[in-house]
């Protein structure tokens, strides 16, 4: 993505332009001075520049909705330092505790994303190539918003006209129900599909930072099969296929680490990533998944057996940067454990480090095995670190693994699709524990291993846990049969949604708390 001029359109011009005389002769101003916008192309696009600004600030939020209740992040301090949003890791949210507030903050981005398919439809300066694109675009992103809202919400207010900035002020007049689960759903497709149409046969843009017709195509995939497997609309498995099958000419880069390195931006297995560039804007939160050398340094060795020298600094992050370096946030060992030892994905995403205490016999006693995230280290340039690295949104091995899914789920044989996703991993080797199809619930097990393995920091393990089943029941539940539950169906089954807080139906009194939660409303 290009330097990115953020244009900032200030609802409190309204207030200014009240104040006006009548006898002043200018064009008239409205919430978003359209009495000055909305006339050339160039405005147009640097609107959808600003949009993609948005979803790009907005990458850390994907993230913690998508994966932090997950069971994979740690609940205790190994450095010293106190963790980050523990009641959301521990699943101690509630309507005071909500962990996150204001709706995640997404109908600010829904806001803008209304006006501009509102003013676009109506524009006719625009080559028809051009508007339709870009309208293609908008409704992909509004779905995609939805989509999380749905996720995390269930069933949210559906707001798909800017009725603030078209001018309605009463806040009586501007309250909103929450739309049900499937009112939502419904929203979503037919955004999907306008997108879609939208696009008609243009084959996007090479800047794989812009959302894209295949972008467009791979929500389809990731909301329909929601849809199939989340709400029994059987029907939709089959549109899920078609739309990933849909998505052509990608393929998996030949090692996992380039998938994310720097200096592979734009490669062939990214279908949308959110761009991150060194001197214009690093990844949030990164640097709170490493460690800090002051709890670090000549204090841990690289094995548990301490057979080499205490380490001081191994991946260089004490070079300067503009972020603190630290550990608030960690994955528990167990998920590194996970992988075989063999499989390249493990050293590319954690580099593990022990404290031992070297006293006695061997083995030594070991009192911390921790872990720093590795995965997005960024690059060094002018003596610097910066964690530039794009963060995927959509790759190809999302695409493989959605389809090993939906066969499984079809009855067939997902072998295919897994082999090729372990076979990279396992590169230039061979794999030591080759798939080989079994039941759907094994099988369905051995998908939900891959992905938990492939897409750490992507934000997509909670999403799983919540779609994929064994035995018909989702994984988020706690079982005898698998190890992956984190909720108690019978106690707190409700909390596979999040809650809301009081700030929300106290001021839209039409809101009420997510279902299953004890609320003060009255």
């Amino acid at each position: 993505m290009k330097k990115i001029t953020y244009i900032v359109f200030v609802v409190a011009i309204a207030l200014a332009s009240a104040s006006c005389t009548k006898t002043l002769e200018l064009a008239p101003i409205d919430y978003f001075g359209d009495g000055n916008f909305w006339q050339n192309e160039s405005q147009v696009s640097n609107f959808m520049v600003g949009m993609h600004k948005q979803f790009r600030d907005n990458q850390f939020m994907f993230l913690r909705l998508g994966e932090m209740r997950s069971g994979n992040y740690s609940n205790i301090d190994r450095q010293n330092t106190s963790l980050n949003e523990l009641p959301i890791i521990e699943q101690r949210i509630d309507e005071n505790t909500a962990g996150v507030g204001s709706w995640g903050g997404f109908y600010g981005p829904i806001l803008q994303l209304n006006l501009f398919i509102q003013k676009v439809e109506a524009i006719t300066f625009l080559p028809t190539a051009k508007k339709q694109y870009l309208l293609g675009q908008a409704y992909g992103m509004r779905a995609f918003y939805y989509f999380q809202l749905l996720r995390t919400y269930g069933g949210v207010p559906l707001r798909l006209e800017p009725e603030v900035l078209n001018g309605a002020a009463d806040p009586v007049l501007l309250r909103k129900a929450r739309a049900t689960e499937p009112e939502v759903m419904t929203s979503i497709k037919n955004d999907i599909n306008k997108s879609l149409t939208s696009f008609g046969a243009a084959l996007g843009s090479t800047d794989k930072s812009q959302w894209s017709p295949k972008a467009s195509l791979m929500l389809k995939g990731d909301a329909f099969l929601w849809s199939a497997k989340v709400y029994g609309t059987a029907a939709d498995l089959a549109d899920a296929k078609a739309a990933l099958n849909a998505v052509s000419g990608n393929a998996l880069q030949p090692s996992f680490a380039n998938a994310f390195a720097y200096g592979q931006k734009n490669n062939n297995e990214i279908i949308f990533a959110i761009r991150y560039l060194v001197g214009e804007s690093e990844m949030g939160g990164v640097s709170q998944y490493l460690y800090s050398t002051f709890n670090f340094d000549n204090l841990h060795y690289k094995d548990s057996l301490a057979s080499g020298a205490l380490l001081v600094d191994p991946l260089v992050i004490a070079a300067v940067n503009a972020q603190q370096i630290i550990q608030r946030y960690g994955y528990n060992f167990s998920l590194f454990q996970s992988y075989d030892v063999k499989d390249n994905r493990r050293n590319a995403t954690f580099y593990d480090y022990y404290k031992v205490t070297k006293s006695g016999t061997q083995p030594y006693p070991i009192t911390i095995r921790n872990t720093a995230m590795v995965k997005f280290l960024g690059t060094i340039s002018a003596n610097k670190r910066y964690f530039s690295d794009d963060w995927p949104v959509y790759r190809e091995a999302d695409r493989l693994l959605m389809l090993a899914e939906i066969v499984n789920a079809e009855g067939g044989d997902p072998s295919s699709y897994i082999k090729t996703i372990r076979d990279r991993a396992f590169a230039p080797g061979v794999d030591p524990t080759p798939f080989v199809n079994a039941t759907k619930d094994a099988n369905e097990l051995a998908i939900f291993a891959e992905r938990n393995k492939e897409f750490v920091f992507e934000g997509k393990s909670w999403y799983d846990l919540r779609r994929m089943k064994y035995a018909a029941e989702p994984l988020v539940y706690k079982s005898t049969l698998h190890n992956y539950g984190v909720l108690d169906k019978a106690t707190v089954g409700f909390k596979i949604l999040w809650p809301i807080e009081p700030a929300i139906w106290t001021n839209d009194p039409l809101v009420n708390q997510t279902p299953g939660y004890p609320t003060a409303k009255r």
